[in-house]
């Protein structure tokens, strides 16, 4: 069914947008009920773009948040650090700093600033917003609501790419609820954290328990500046380059090889990607990329909605509840996930392997994918130029340890605990945007 608004010329911004998705409906009447709230301007002391950096990222130094990090209200993933001294004072972090995407994948995503990453500096694709004329918390929380995300995907302009800058978020207008109401969202943020926390913990003592057991936790990766290899290993490995011949794989390996191991074959499937979308045209699939992995604890965060006879190409994989998804891509090796019973049914790139084993509990096999286990032995593993990736056939040349079982069942709990902490501090995000927005439609009503 087609939409349409009816825009007078008095309403058009001043003539400074013209398209027609600005005057979406939605927004109109988003728009309308907040007519009379602040401006973000009038509530913030510091809004700036992040800081642009080359490159050289450092094992020590200050945590440096990129776009990538910011998802469903937390700042997950990987945390990549920089020189201390590339880090102007006024690029730090303070508790309840707001930052929003402005440029990517996930343009207008609203991460908040916890403790954990007090000092720390934020990357050129997101934009800081210091709110002191507001309660922080109940400031961020709003901006993901309905009425917030409405608000940041108004204001996004660019064709190929969307694109936020700071004078149109200057323009988002949050409502002035009463303070002690802002308090209990704060409330609510602060137990969400605390969930978040308890994840994190839970899914380090699994992966701790698995590392500990194979006596794998303390390996050091040390880097030789120069080997020896065989011309009969070369032969057999049909590779010359020289990264594939380093030394700390084959400790690595030697390693696992003490313990009872198979070849990834002979342990794990790793399941075909046959199914074709098209063929069900007019069915709405639910979709998974490498973004929608959130890849601190192992969990698929997020989806987009394709018909079937407008799936891309690469959604050729069908997920199965107990599945592990591991990104064959290098450069985003740690995106694994277990797929949870909510996401059966689920397509997946093909950017993924897609492994499942009746000899391994999924959840050991999780933490197995996500650990150095896995993770250098995949990266070892990668070829190519433009594209660097593992090959299918190369996955051959995995070695899994297998572990007791006794030890696998308790891995196993942990990290169901682990994904029942997560879910719980979700549970408790939904429960915080609702409660705002009823607090605004309450407002609005009196």
């Amino acid at each position: 069914m087609t939409t349409h608004s009816i825009v007078q010329k008095s309403q058009l911004e001043g003539a400074l947008r013209l398209d027609a998705e600005y005057y979406q409906p939605e927004y109109l009447e988003v728009a309308e009920k907040l007519r009379s709230a602040k401006r973000v301007a009038d509530l913030t002391s510091d809004i700036r773009y992040g800081l642009y950096v080359e490159p050289e990222y450092k094992e020590e130094g200050v945590d440096f948040i990129r776009a990538m990090n910011l998802l469903n209200f937390w700042i997950d993933g990987e945390i990549l650090k920089i020189e201390e001294q590339k880090v102007p004072p006024d690029y730090r972090l303070k508790i309840g700093d707001s930052l929003i995407v402005r440029s990517g994948a996930n343009t207008g995503s609203v991460g908040i600033v916890y403790p954990r990453f007090q000092n720390a500096t934020f990357g050129s694709y997101t934009i800081r917003l210091r709110f002191d004329k507001i309660n922080p918390f109940f400031a961020a929380v709003f901006l993901n609501t309905k009425y917030g995300l409405s608000q940041t995907q108004k204001l996004q302009t660019g064709m190929a790419q969307p694109n936020l800058n700071i004078p149109n978020i200057k323009e988002i207008r949050i409502p002035d609820i009463s303070g002690q109401k802002q308090e209990e969202i704060e409330e609510i943020a602060l137990k969400m954290e605390e969930e978040r926390q308890r994840s994190e913990s839970l899914y380090f003592q699994a992966e701790n328990l698995l590392l500990g057991g194979l006596g794998l936790k303390d390996f050091k990766v040390e880097e030789d500046l120069s080997y020896v290899v065989n011309l009969s290993d070369v032969k057999s490995a049909y590779r010359v380059d020289a990264e594939y011949f380093q030394l700390k794989y084959k400790k690595l390996i030697s390693k696992i090889k003490n313990q009872k191991s198979k070849s990834l074959p002979n342990a794990i499937e790793n399941v075909s990607a046959k199914f074709n979308p098209t063929t069900q045209s007019d069915k709405l699939f639910k979709y998974v990329e490498l973004a929608n992995i959130n890849s601190s604890i192992g969990v698929i965060d997020g989806f987009s909605e394709v018909l079937g006879k407008e799936a891309p190409s690469r959604a050729k994989r069908v997920l199965k509840t107990g599945d592990v998804i591991a990104s064959s891509v290098e450069g985003s090796l740690e995106k694994v996930a277990l797929v949870d019973k909510e996401q059966e049914g689920y397509l997946a790139s093909t950017g993924f392997f897609q492994f499942r084993s009746k000899e391994i509990l999924p959840e050991v096999l999780l933490v197995l994918a996500k650990s150095l286990i896995f993770q250098m032995q995949l990266e070892r593993q990668c070829a190519g130029t433009i594209l660097t990736a593992v090959p299918k056939e190369a996955i051959k040349n995995i070695i899994v340890p297998i572990l007791p079982q006794l030890t696998q069942q308790r891995i196993a709990d942990l990290i169901r605990q682990s994904h029942e902490a997560r879910k719980k501090a979700k549970e408790l995000l939904e429960e915080a945007k609702q409660k705002v927005e009823k607090l605004i439609d309450q407002n609005l009503n009196n």
